[in-house]
């Protein structure tokens, strides 16, 4: 696993993700839309954390230089 993720991208998938998890939370009380974005989020923090997406390793992508 090399890192394929940018500071940049990673800053922005914790914002999204902590958005997600607040939304799920707050507004939609954690029903079928609400687990399904807490899911998202998580997978975001997870792969934030790391620096290492597999789905960009699936397409050839990647942010960092």
């Amino acid at each position: 696993m090399t890192v394929n993720m940018a500071s940049w991208d990673r800053i922005v998938r914790l914002i999204v993700a902590v958005v997600f998890i607040l939304l799920s939370a707050f507004v939609l009380r954690f029903n079928t839309l609400g687990i399904i974005l807490t899911a998202i989020g998580a997978i975001f923090i997870l792969t934030s954390l790391v620096g290492w997406c597999p789905l960009y390793t699936l397409l050839g992508f990647r942010t960092k230089r």
